[in-house]
């Protein structure tokens, strides 16, 4: 999971909107699974999911 938001975070820094969004859509469904499976809570893996997406819509 950190390994794919690193990604988002990089492309954004590096201002590779392209690369952010491929980034974006790798990373939902990890997080997602991981909400699922009880390693982080629903609420948190939301939280995430919506501070990523407001970071790469704002590029």
């Amino acid at each position: 999971m950190r390994t794919k938001v690193k990604a988002i975070r990089k492309a954004i820094i590096a201002g590779d909107k392209e690369q952010a969004v491929a980034a974006f859509k790798a990373a939902v469904p990890v997080l997602d699974r991981m909400a699922r499976k009880g390693i982080i809570h629903k609420n948190t893996a939301a939280r995430g999911k919506s501070r990523l997406n407001n970071a790469v819509r704002a590029m």
